[in-house]
């Protein structure tokens, strides 16, 4: 799915112009995460293609090639099977590998319950690379933001919200959605006026923060008072 974010945020401002903030947020909510999504995949990516680039092996990459190609078919069963046995017996970096590409494939297959389960195991576990766990501890997070409470999302991710944190952009933006689904306006708006004041957000991330402060105040929320 491609986003142009000029043309996308145009048509929710002339939703907001229109005054319909429910209706426009019934239309483009699903989106923004999807969005957003995308970003925290590709960091994820990142982090997990430079940790499989440092421990492979060929047996076990042709393995996890093959568990991955499944899943890209959909074949979400056998690719489960594949990567169970690639954890078990996988060598150097492939059974955390193989537990990070099974979780995503549980949410693939729609049981979100057993992804985030797999997600915040990963995410405590501590022998597996702080920057792995902090992968799993972000996709949870994403999950969590249409499968649970917002309370659950800030348990998951809120510790990553800070300075110099690589997924503090990110967990700044679910912690936001999450509010804002929940109805709380106010800690939804410090979320995204956080994205908006750090310089070092990426464009996209800023773009949809300043959406959304536009839908919170086109909701009549009035912003914080400055203090």
């Amino acid at each position: 799915m491609a986003f142009n974010d000029d043309s996308f945020i145009r048509e929710v401002n002339e939703e907001l112009r229109s005054d319909q903030m429910k209706g426009a947020w019934r239309r483009f909510g699903r989106y923004i995460i999807v969005a957003a999504i995308l970003i925290v995949v590709g960091t994820a990516g990142k982090v997990l293609y430079e940790y499989w680039d440092d421990s492979r092996s060929s047996g076990a990459g042709d393995q996890f090639l093959a568990a991955m190609k499944l899943a890209d078919e959909n074949k979400n069963d056998e690719a489960l099977a594949a990567l169970d046995k690639l954890e078990k017996e996988g060598h150097g970096a492939y059974p955390v590998l193989a537990r990070m590409r099974a979780a995503t494939v549980q949410a693939q297959k729609g049981d979100a319950a057993a992804a985030i389960a797999a997600f915040n195991e990963i995410g405590k576990d501590n022998g597996v690379p702080a920057a792995v766990r902090d992968a799993a501890r972000m996709r949870a997070g994403w999950l969590l933001i249409e499968n649970g409470s917002y309370e659950q999302v800030s348990a998951a991710i809120e510790e990553m919200a800070v300075p110099g944190n690589a997924f503090r952009h990110s967990a700044r933006e679910a912690l936001g959605l999450a509010a804002y689904k929940a109805g709380n306006m106010a800690q939804a708006r410090q979320w995204f006026q956080s994205i908006i004041d750090d310089a070092e957000s990426p464009r996209p991330v800023a773009n949809r923060a300043q959406m959304m402060l536009d839908l919170i105040t086109a909701s009549g929320e009035a912003p914080a008072a400055q203090g």
